[in-house]
C-alpha cells in the first residue's frame, strides 16, 4: 500500500462526512480514538457515548501499557487515525518524544488540529506507510499499532520496520482481531459470505493471521513475545454501540457488520488480542 496508491477506508469516508455535519454521538465516540472499548466489567457498560468513549480510552492505554509506555520515551503510533493514541500518551506522561504515522492525510490533519503537546512533550504526525517507516534505525523506545495492522498490506514487513526502527531492548505493542486456530475451516466458510460486506466498509481487512502465525512471526523477526491477552469479552459491549450508532446515522453496512463481528466475538471464532513483544537488547 504506497502512498501513492488512493486510499480506501470507507467508514472514515462516513466518519469525516458525520463530523462535517456536527453528529455530536459520532464525534464523541469516535472524533479521536477510531476502535473498539475495553471494559473491566462488561456487565456495567451502560451504552451512552460518554461510558464508549472512556472505554476506548481504556483499550488505548491496555495496548501501550502492554508495551511498557513511561516518561522520557520515543514513541512511534502506527495507523495513529486522529491522534487518539498520541492525546492519551500526551496526557499521562512527560519528557516524551511522540510520533504518530498515517497513510491517510485526512486523519492526518485531523490529529494536528486536535492534540498539542503539554509536560514538556513533543508531537509530530506524519504522512507515510506503516510497512516502509520513514524513520532511522535504532530511532524509537516503543512502536505502538492500535487496532489497524489488518489494513495493512504486510504484517511482516510491519514487524521487520518495527524491527529496525525499535532501540535494542525496545518493544512493539499491537491489538488485532485473531481467529482461533482450531476454527479456520469455519472461518474460511464465513469469509465467503462476509468478507465483501466487511471489506465493502471498513476496507482492506485480512483477520486470517492467527496467534501461532504471529509467534511465528516473532520468531523470524527477532522479537520476543512479552504479552499475549485475551480481551474479547471485554470488548462486548462494544457492538451494541454500534449498531445504536447505525441507528442514528441509518448506515446499514455499520450495523451489518456489527452483527458479524458480535456473533464471531461472542463465540471467540475471532478473538480481540493484545499483543507485545520485545527486541533483544543486543540487537
Amino acid at each position: 500500500m504506497s502512498q501513492d496508491r488512493p486510499i480506501e477506508l470507507p467508514y472514515f469516508d462516513f466518519l469525516l462526512e458525520d463530523f462535517r455535519q456536527g453528529n455530536s454521538e459520532i464525534i464523541k465516540c469516535f472524533g479521536l480514538h477510531v476502535h473498539w472499548g475495553y471494559w473491566e466489567n462488561p456487565t456495567l457498560a451502560d451504552g451512552s457515548v460518554d461510558n464508549f468513549a472512556a472505554a476506548a480510552e481504556k483499550l488505548t492505554q491496555k495496548v501501550y501499557q502492554a508495551g511498557g509506555a513511561t516518561d522520557g520515551q520515543r514513541i512511534l503510533d502506527c495507523g495513529c487515525g486522529f491522534g487518539g493514541t498520541i492525546s492519551s500518551l500526551n496526557d499521562r506522561f512527560s519528557n516524551l518524544q511522540l510520533v504518530g504515522l498515517n497513510i491517510d492525510s485526512r486523519q492526518i490533519d485531523r490529529a494536528r488540529e486536535q492534540v498539542q503537546p503539554r509536560d514538556s512533550n513533543q508531537i509530530e504526525f506524519v504522512r507515510g506507510d506503516a510497512c516502509q517507516l520513514p524513520f532511522a534505525d535504532n530511532s524509537f523506545d516503543l512502536v505502538l499499532a492500535v487496532e489497524c495492522i489488518f489494513h495493512f498490506p504486510s504484517r511482516q514487513r510491519f514487524f521487520q520496520e518495527a524491527y529496525r526502527v525499535l532501540k535494542p531492548g525496545g518493544k512493539l505493542a499491537i491489538c488485532d482481531f485473531v481467529p482461533e486456530q482450531l476454527l479456520q475451516p469455519l472461518i474460511g466458510l464465513m469469509s465467503t459470505f462476509g468478507n465483501s460486506m466487511i471489506n465493502n466498509f471498513f476496507g482492506y481487512v485480512d483477520s486470517s493471521f492467527t496467534l501461532n502465525d504471529y509467534r511465528q512471526l516473532a520468531r523470524n523477526t527477532g522479537f520476543t513475545p512479552v504479552v499475549e491477552e485475551n480481551i474479547t469479552q471485554n470488548t462486548i459491549p462494544t457492538y451494541p454501540m454500534l449498531r445504536s450508532l447505525q441507528l442514528q446515522t441509518d448506515n446499514n453496512q455499520l450495523g451489518n457488520s456489527a452483527v458479524i463481528a458480535e456473533w464471531v466475538s461472542r463465540l471467540e471464532i475471532i478473538r480481540y488480542l493484545i499483543l507485545s513483544y520485545q527486541k533483544s537488547s543486543y540487537a
